[in-house]
């Protein structure tokens, strides 16, 4: 193939359906077959991305290796594809809108009236082709966020009409749409799905394939009335039936026969033989472990849960390819006190404080750390959890009682952890932490140089404070260690304690380096933990 061949993912009816993992399903079954494939998230909202929303409103936020603050769906990408991600692969409507302003501020539009189309429809394109042009990807999957109808879906909907009517054969159209059951007749329902593409139409574009996601499977008779009512041929309506876990969904995908409709709607008119035998090797693992152990996930967003997706799905790596089962225990940190800390945590075998921001819930953490530390209970501390971890040890082993984050407590008379130096005159929020991958070097005879087993690492971050150096002598010399450094910033990355068997906090997040086929050292290291202890 000399271009690239673009397929856009649309979806309809209703939010949550499932757009980035039938995307992901789709890049991994292309990935698996030799082509060069990845995937780009168009997304509606008008934030320049989703560094300043609450987890609450749109869950994680996913960061990439160069520094980009990104919707969680790019977790998925690089969960299912095992390749990093960059700031290419993440559009909003915000960044879209500002790339044009700042053009027209600057006098780029020579007098021109700027408008909708063609000036934003054609940055949205410029988009997509510069990881045709730069990255030069033989398979570009391009998954547009909310649902067809919204009126902030429609720049990027007239953008997919341009872009099918200009590459033809080079683009199709994936609509994912649901089909509700309705259990008192006993039917599924093709209505809301035929609405759904008449909305694709009257903007232009005629879906190639449908995937309904459905709770029951499809009889020949729906198909059938989908094919008809849609404009589609019948091999092109696609079951997608709730699966056990999303790792399975590929290969339900592949049965389905989803990435051979795709590619003769796209031209590629003879598949490469697909190598996925890693894949269902690892499912197999994840399906039938030979034992289960429970973890729990200290945070204070766990009535969404996708706010911690990147640490569950890491959590579920290591423990497949360990072959182990993982129930996940989610604890509410503003639940939790020093009076009730044992009860919460009787039944886990490790425990997880999670990363976030902000002084709510954050005494149930550190009364979370002190019993995790003080039973030998294998705990691993991301971010946020880490300095948890630094704020608990320094007030109950060092004795400075009412040591605290300047984050929390900006006249506390020992602050163990501070804001950055860089950070000091800091005054827009948006993509200004410490962002993206950084080098950190290991201390050896460590449990983290055990896992990694090599002396330097690169992990992503996503932070303004840091443990304060000025009291790293009276950590060390009470039994903390200072496992791993950023030599050239003087920042420790990571932290143990010396008579504990499993004890880590780590000030980057190591779950946004964990896929399926290459689960992260430090989650499995975590895991293999449970075993020893």
């Amino acid at each position: 193939m000399s271009e690239s061949k673009f397929i856009f993912v649309t979806g309809g009816v209703t939010s949550s359906l499932g757009k980035g993992i039938v995307a992901s399903s789709l890049g991994n079954l292309f990935q698996s077959r030799g082509y060069n494939t990845t995937i780009l998230k168009l997304d509606p909202y008008l934030n320049v991305d989703p560094g300043t929303l609450n987890p609450y409103e749109h869950g994680e936020c996913y960061v990439t290796q160069d520094g980009a603050e990104t919707d969680l769906d790019l977790g998925h990408y690089e969960r299912f594809l095992n390749i990093p991600t960059t700031q290419l692969n993440n559009v909003t409507t915000g960044s879209v809108y500002q790339s044009v302003i700042d053009r027209e501020r600057k006098g780029d539009f020579l007098g021109k009236t700027v408008q909708i189309i063609p000036h934003i429809t054609d940055e949205i394109k410029n988009r997509i082709l510069a990881l045709e042009t730069k990255k030069k990807f033989e398979i570009i999957i391009v998954e547009i966020g909310g649902t067809v109808g919204d009126i902030e879906s429609l720049p990027y909907i007239e953008a997919l009409r341009q872009f099918k009517f200009e590459r033809k054969d080079d683009v199709a159209v994936v609509h994912l749409t649901l089909l509700p059951y309705l259990s008192s007749t006993g039917e599924i329902k093709t209505k809301p799905t035929q609405h759904s593409v008449k909305t694709m139409l009257q903007s232009g574009v005629q879906p190639d394939v449908i995937v309904c996601r459905t709770e029951h499977s499809l009889t020949e008779m729906v198909k059938n009335k989908i094919a008809l009512f849609c404009n589609v041929e019948y091999k092109c309506v696609i079951e997608s039936i709730n699966a056990d876990t999303i790792y399975e969904v590929p290969l339900l995908m592949l049965n389905q026969k989803l990435d051979q409709v795709v590619s003769e709607k796209i031209g590629v008119s003879k598949l490469k033989k697909i190598n996925n035998s890693i894949w269902k090797k690892r499912l197999q693992k994840l399906k039938n472990p030979n034992e289960v152990f429970t973890v729990g996930i200290v945070g204070k967003y766990v009535e969404l849960k996708d706010s911690y997706k990147s640490i569950y799905e890491s959590l579920i790596h290591a423990a497949a390819f360990l072959g182990k089962g993982i129930k996940v225990k989610w604890i509410h940190s503003e639940k939790l006190n020093n009076h009730n800390i044992k009860n919460h945590l009787s039944d886990c075998q490790g425990v997880v404080v999670a990363p976030g921001f902000g002084d709510r819930g954050i005494d149930g953490k550190i009364a979370a750390v002190k019993c995790v530390r003080e039973n030998k209970i294998p705990f691993l501390g991301i971010c946020l959890g880490m300095q948890v971890a630094v704020i608990e040890f320094f007030r109950n082993v060092c004795g400075y009682t009412t040591a605290h984050s300047t984050e929390m407590d900006s006249h506390t008379k020992y602050p163990i952890i501070d804001l950055m130096k860089n950070q000091s005159n800091v005054i827009n929020k948006g993509g200004t932490m410490r962002l993206g991958s950084y080098e950190c070097t290991l201390l050896k005879k460590t449990k983290s140089f055990e896992a990694y087993q090599k002396l330097t690492i690169h992990e992503r971050h996503r932070h303004r404070y840091e443990l304060n150096n000025e009291y790293k002598a009276d950590l060390i010399s009470n039994g903390m260690i200072m496992a791993g450094c950023n030599k050239d910033l003087g920042l420790i990355e990571i932290v143990e304690i010396s008579d504990h068997p499993w004890f880590i906090g780590v000030q980057f997040h190591p779950e946004y380096q964990s896929s399926f086929i290459n689960p992260h050292p430090l989650f499995i290291s975590f895991v293999n933990a449970f075993l020893k202890k």
